[in-house]
């Protein structure tokens, strides 16, 4: 498929500003170079023009529109670079924009089709969008949260750490030298098969038991904090764990699940939109449309 111009320009210029030293380079010996772009004021006007192309005014809203279309993002060009990089690219859209009117292409059937595709699209995503946040409100969020917890059973957890062998005797022996004495976290970094735990000392953190598989769990959860169990076998091969710690699962607070319940709430209010909306509608399928999965397709 080939690549959209926008995204083509968008990332030549991106590496262009990437690498200025590429550009001093090209430059002939005694000659100055450009000073970088002035970055562009904080907090200007939406209707304040920052150009015009034939007459017609480009403004700062039109440059914020823009710089909300991935095709034009840019992580790690600097703020003012970007903004100049937008005035470019609408300057360019505003000139091929006009061609294209003189030459008379939205006067084609296929034109006016995507025209009143993305219109409708438009139309729905800001439509969604201002009915969402209606429902994602701050008494609306506090409910949510408290329903959720309200259900959130307690749950143990256990700290422990762990090494990881291939062969029962090495286990034993392994479970040997740390209940005589030795450093756990350093016979780990040293002997553990486990390539997610061994660099931290064998620790694997807090987990509940349904994290683990059973024979690992079963262990742990019966073992008290300090003690060193005895080879335990699992499908990745004989484990020697340590608990550190044991505690109940703490309940999460409104702030750590606060971006999850406007993530719902949002998507709910969404979907009920579009549900209420189709049933409101009189919608009509033509003979000819695909029946959805399972429909009765049979004539009454």
């Amino acid at each position: 498929m080939p690549i959209p111009f926008s995204l083509r320009r968008a990332s030549a210029l991106a590496l262009i500003l990437a690498l200025p030293g590429a550009a001093l380079a090209q430059a002939p010996a005694g000659q100055k170079t450009p000073s970088a772009p002035a970055p562009v004021a904080a907090a200007v006007p939406p209707e304040t023009v920052v150009a015009r192309v034939n007459g017609q005014a480009i403004t700062a809203a039109d440059l914020a529109l823009a710089g909300e279309d991935p095709a034009l993002s840019l992580p790690g060009v600097d703020e003012g670079a970007k903004q100049n990089l937008l005035v470019d690219y609408m300057i360019d859209l505003k000139v091929g924009a006009q061609a294209a009117e003189a030459a008379k292409v939205g006067d084609s059937p296929e034109f006016k089709r995507k025209l009143a595709y993305f219109r409708d699209k438009l139309l729905l995503d800001d439509y969604l969008e201002r009915e969402a946040k209606k429902a994602v409100t701050p008494e609306a969020a506090k409910a949510l949260y408290e329903q959720t917890v309200k259900s959130m059973k307690p749950e143990e957890e256990v700290h422990a750490r762990h090494i990881l062998v291939e062969s029962e005797d090495e286990a034993k022996k392994i479970a040997a030298r740390i209940k005589g004495g030795e450093d756990f976290a350093k016979i780990a970094a040293e002997v553990s098969k486990d390539p997610g735990s061994k660099t931290e000392g064998g620790d694997l953190g807090w987990f509940t038991q349904e994290r683990m598989v059973k024979p690992f769990a079963d262990a742990a959860f019966k073992m008290t904090p300090g003690q060193v169990s005895d080879p335990v076998k699992t499908q990745f091969g004989w484990h020697v764990l340590r608990v550190e710690e044991k505690r109940t699962k703490p309940v999460p607070t409104f702030d750590e699940m606060k971006e999850q319940i406007d993530q719902y709430l949002t998507r709910k209010a969404q979907q009920d939109t579009i549900v209420k909306l189709r049933e409101a509608a009189k919608v009509e399928r033509s003979g000819s449309s695909t029946a959805p999965a399972g429909a009765d397709t049979k004539k009454p």
